[in-house]
């Protein structure tokens, strides 16, 4: 199916957010998914489906100054 992610068209299989950030690589820490504008806790990443052309932000924690 077809989603953006960070404003840019992405063709997943994934049927949850889990398995959307195992797809992507995402690390286990550090990471923040909002789904149309709403953040989606991680321990709810598994029970979040993922549906046709919705739109999800990915935010990755960097440190350094």
């Amino acid at each position: 199916m077809e989603i953006t992610v960070n404003n840019n068209k992405v063709i997943t299989k994934a049927k949850n957010l889990e398995e959307l950030a195992l797809e992507l690589n995402l690390p286990k820490k550090g990471v923040a998914i909002a789904v149309e504008k709403k953040m989606v806790p991680n321990m709810e990443w598994t029970t979040t489906p993922i549906k046709e052309g919705v739109s999800i932000i990915i935010i990755k924690a960097v440190c350094g100054g």
